[in-house]
């Protein structure tokens, strides 16, 4: 009986150095499968996902197990003869444990499109949305009229609310007050919906918005009724809840749209915003009228800003008296027009400037449209064409939109508005203080998403309407319009240079349809998931072509029409995860930008090595496996690449990688130190100012 134990002692002494080395190639498997699996969920972790916990228990398990490893490497290190055995038979055990867990970490390759066996899962729904909001301007107005909004909310007898007035007084930014109060204080209502109507009503576009905050699909039912009871049936479930439209226009019937009428059974209640005292009269809303500033206000809030008090100053006064009175006792214009003049110091300068406001003034009829003039006057007084350029692409995303200011200053870069400097870093900067001078005019308004960890930019509808009335007929196509509006060439003139159809929910694009624009150089398709089916005739003769957004759409092959736009500079196609495969890219010779990151593709697209105007190359996709030797060196103007660098997938070569001494951002992987060490002495006196390298394991 005494042979077995010590039979086994032997074995396992005499095996140490073998189970080992069996364990430790063995423990190199499941380590690359757990950083496939954690690369796999990064990529599906969109926002509204969140990881499976079948998942996200096997990692902790794998890391749980490679600390046991290293403690019994550690044991082995120390070299104590008596504890071999005991070493071998841990490593011996270990292999059983490993082989167990590799064998349970085979997750299916199906993404979100599959979410039973998909690595991430849908949260439970939002109960709302916490907004950044700005300073309440004009607070004592403001103030009142949030408490007379907040005593209706509390207030049962009171089931729709209206807040109108005019544009620019601050209403939104009242309801964003109120979002985030409603959000804190969360004994009355259990959620808060806040979607942003578009100015001409669109039924279709607000069913979308709505279902998209309670993470209801309706791309794929096409019939506004059938959409309309799936949306009823889904609000009927949400007893409770809040529902803001803001900047509504015109009066619709809620069982139109698929919106239960709020009553105390349900417990809910509807708030709009409007400019128009008819639209809450039409929706049958106990109306709340936000005032304009009392004269004593405006100037209190015109002095705040101009920072000095020019009324004191003889010389000044009068004209002071007159720009003050020309801003209408409007919040937004005061603003505006007080960051215009606040630079100016001589007496000639502010009386060539309000002559500038004068004239815009008489050509206007009416006081909203006076208001528009006025802040084209701001406009106007912007110093160089590049703030004005900018401020025109800032038009091109959707109404209230938080635009991510670096992928702003990229899109900048792209268009040219910002002219190819000599490094990125120059370009960056120089975008950064377009943005900032924007802001100090209060043209645009600065935030931060904390959570998120970005800074962006908002545009206020009104300085939105006015920058799309100064852009007509070249910037006719704005993030509004609609796809049937895109595709009537009679609608819209030959002139036509950038069109923006992002975030509209589009599904299909007609075949056949080949729109004549031959000055187009934008066209932004991104992120219409559904979009899956686009007619090849669709670029056939957008011959001026110059950049083509399809990003975080649902194309599953880029058309063959596209590969001869022979003046593309930029093709984004970020996050189209069933996109496969690319063909030759070869005829694309101008390109500068080329976006590949999240997408499904398997291989390098050829004729890549032929893109030798390349700046930014993002190759960032998960199933990529190999990169080929002799293309990097050809394409040796690249500022910035991205390679897939979460685990080994693609390996990068130092030599080449080192060749490219234009090279200021990168991101990739070096499977070992002295590769990583060889690439670090290239540099020389060079250096990246942004990088993410991975060595080894």
């Amino acid at each position: 009986m005494i042979f077995a134990p010590i039979c086994k002692y032997c074995k396992y002494y005499k095996g140490a150095n073998k189970y080992r080395r069996i364990l430790w190639e063995k423990w190199r498997y499941l380590e690359h499968r757990k950083l496939d699996t954690t690369s796999r969920m990064r990529a599906q972790l969109l926002p509204g996902k969140t990881p499976r916990q079948e998942v996200e228990g096997w990692i902790q398990d794998v890391e749980k197990l490679n600390d046991e490893i290293e403690a019994i490497e550690c044991e082995a290190g120390e070299g104590k003869c008596f504890s071999r055995a005991h070493i071998g038979k841990l490593a011996f055990e270990k292999i059983r444990d490993v082989d167990e867990l590799y064998q349970m970490g085979a997750f299916t390759d199906s993404w979100v499109i599959d979410p039973p066996h998909s690595s991430v899962i849908d949260p439970p729904p939002s109960n709302g949305e916490i907004m950044s909001t700005p300073t309440l301007i004009g607070e004592s107005t403001a103030e009142r009229v949030m408490e007379e909004i907040w005593a209706c909310m509390l207030d049962d007898d009171v089931r729709k609310i209206g807040l109108y007035g005019m544009g620019g007084i601050g209403k939104s930014t009242v309801m964003e007050h109120i979002n985030n109060r409603l959000l804190k204080e969360k004994n009355k209502f259990d959620s808060v919906i806040w979607v942003t109507v578009s100015k001409s009503l669109n039924v279709i576009q607000l069913q979308h918005d709505i279902a998209r905050k309670l993470d209801l699909d309706l791309a794929k039912v096409e019939d506004v009724r059938e959409r309309a009871a799936k949306l009823m049936a889904k609000l009927k479930d949400k007893n409770r809840y809040v529902l803001i439209l803001d900047d509504m226009w015109e009066p619709f019937a809620l069982e139109k749209v698929g919106i239960p009428e709020p009553n105390s059974a349900n417990g809910c209640k509807l708030v709009l915003t409007t400019r128009l005292l008819d639209v809450c009269r039409g929706m049958s809303c106990k109306h709340i009228k936000m005032e304009l500033l009392s004269k004593e206000k405006a100037r209190k809030l015109f002095l705040e800003k101009m920072e000095c008090d020019v009324f004191n100053n003889p010389d000044l006064k009068p004209m002071a008296e007159e720009v003050l009175e020309r801003c209408a006792q409007l919040p937004l214009a005061i603003v505006t027009i007080a960051a215009s003049f606040k630079p100016l110091i001589n007496d000639y300068e502010w009386r060539d400037a309000l002559e500038e406001l004068r004239t815009s003034a008489i050509r206007a009829n009416y006081r909203e449209e006076q208001v528009l003039e006025t802040l084209k006057f701001s406009y106007e007084r912007l110093k160089g064409e590049k703030l004005k350029q900018c401020l025109l692409h800032c038009a091109l995303f959707p109404e209230d939109f938080e635009i991510n200011k670096e992928e702003l200053i990229e899109h900048l870069i792209d268009e040219g508005i910002i002219e190819r400097m000599k490094s990125r870093q120059a370009e960056f900067d120089r975008g950064y203080s377009i943005l900032c001078k924007l802001e100090n005019a209060c043209l645009l308004e600065g935030g931060n998403d904390f959570d998120e960890g970005i800074m962006f930019v908002k545009m206020h509808d009104l300085v939105r309407d006015m920058v799309l009335d100064v852009a007509s007929p070249q910037f006719v196509v704005e993030g509004r319009l609609g796809l049937e509006d895109f595709l009537d060439e009679g609608k819209w003139r030959e002139d036509l240079v950038k069109a923006s159809l992002m975030y509209k929910d589009i599904s299909t694009i007609p075949p056949n349809v080949s729109p004549r624009y031959p000055n187009l150089s934008t066209l932004l398709l991104q992120g219409n998931w559904s979009l899956e089916n686009v007619s090849d005739s669709l670029f056939e003769h957008l011959y001026g072509l110059k950049v083509l957004d399809l990003s975080y759409t649902g194309i599953e092959s880029l058309l063959n029409s596209v590969y001869s736009l022979e003046k593309l500079t930029t093709l984004r196609l970020r996050g189209c995860e069933k996109l496969k495969h690319v063909s030759s890219l070869a005829k694309l010779t101008t390109l500068r930008k080329l976006d590949l990151g999240e997408t499904g593709i398997m291989e390098v697209p050829d004729g890549l090595e032929m893109l030798v105007n390349l700046k930014f190359l993002n190759l960032n996709a998960i199933g990529l496996k190999v990169m080929p030797l002799g293309i990097l060196p050809k394409i040796s103007h690249l500022q910035c690449l991205t390679v897939y660098w979460h685990s080994k997938a693609t390996v990068v070569d130092e030599e080449e990688i080192a060749s490219l001494k234009e090279l200021e951002t990168f991101a990739g992987y070096f499977d070992d130190v002295d590769k990583f060490s060889m690439y670090i002495r290239s540099l020389e006196n060079r250096r990246l100012t942004c990088y993410a390298i991975r060595v080894g394991m």
